[in-house]
């Protein structure tokens, strides 16, 4: 399982810091979304394996946020749209954010990530051969 570091350096400096993680709320029992609605940076994970469900930069972090599962209206849309519907529940998913000044450095950020990312995987991978 690799994660995002706790700090996240855009533009050569440091933007800012991960909130802890914080349950994914249930919309359909009326929870909401702790977030930024500026520029930042988020992250989305399966509570039990550490997956990484979802990630990226925003210029509204809790709009992207709560746009990661579907909305309670699911069941209008058409029967073979039903491979669209999400692999978890809200209940098993966390979720972590970072705000940035601005939506340059949240993208800045983010790139660099999931390089470092990428970068881990592969030194990971080159040890497994």
């Amino acid at each position: 399982m690799i994660r995002a570091p706790d700090a996240i350096w855009g533009a050569g400096q440091m933007i800012g810091r991960w909130t802890a993680w914080k349950r994914f709320p249930n919309a359909f029992q009326g929870e909401s979304l702790e977030a930024p609605i500026g520029p930042g940076v988020y992250e989305v994970c399966h509570t039990e394996t550490g997956e990484q469900v979802s990630f990226g930069s925003a210029a509204n972090v809790a709009e992207a946020l709560s746009k990661v599962l579907p909305s309670a209206d699911t069941r209008k849309w058409p029967f073979f749209r039903r491979n669209s519907r999400p692999r978890y529940s809200s209940s098993e998913l966390e979720y972590r954010t970072c705000p940035a000044g601005t939506v340059v450095e949240a993208r800045v950020a983010a790139g660099q990530m999931l390089g470092h990312r990428n970068a881990m995987w592969r030194r990971f991978a080159a040890g497994r051969v």
